[in-house]
C-alpha cells in the first residue's frame, strides 16, 4: 500500500509541475500580432541589410571559385578583394 501511495504522490507532483510549466509557457509565448511586429523589426527585413548579405555571399562565392581554379592558397591573402598577393601553396 505504501508503494501505491508513493507512486500516486510522484504522479501528482509531476502532473502539477507539467501543469505549471504549460501555464507559464502559454503566458510567455507571444501572440500572433506580437510575432508579426517582431518579424517586421528583424534585421533581415531591411533591404540594405539584405543587399549587404547578397554582396558578401557573392564575394565568398567568387573567392571559392578562384580558389578552385588556382593553386594559390587564397586563405593567406590580406585583402580578399584583390587577386594574388598571398603566399604560395
Amino acid at each position: 500500500m505504501q508503494s501505491v501511495q508513493k507512486v500516486l504522490m510522484v504522479v501528482a507532483v509531476l502532473g502539477a509541475g507539467a501543469g505549471v510549466g504549460s501555464a507559464l509557457f502559454a503566458l510567455v509565448t507571444p501572440g500572433e500580432l506580437q510575432k508579426q511586429e517582431m518579424l517586421k523589426e528583424m534585421p533581415e527585413q531591411d533591404p540594405r541589410r539584405r543587399d549587404e548579405g547578397k554582396r558578401n555571399q557573392q564575394l565568398v562565392m567568387a573567392t571559392l571559385q578562384e580558389a578552385a581554379a588556382t593553386q594559390e592558397n587564397v586563405a593567406w591573402r590580406k585583402n580578399w578583394l584583390v587577386g594574388g598577393g598571398g603566399r604560395s601553396a
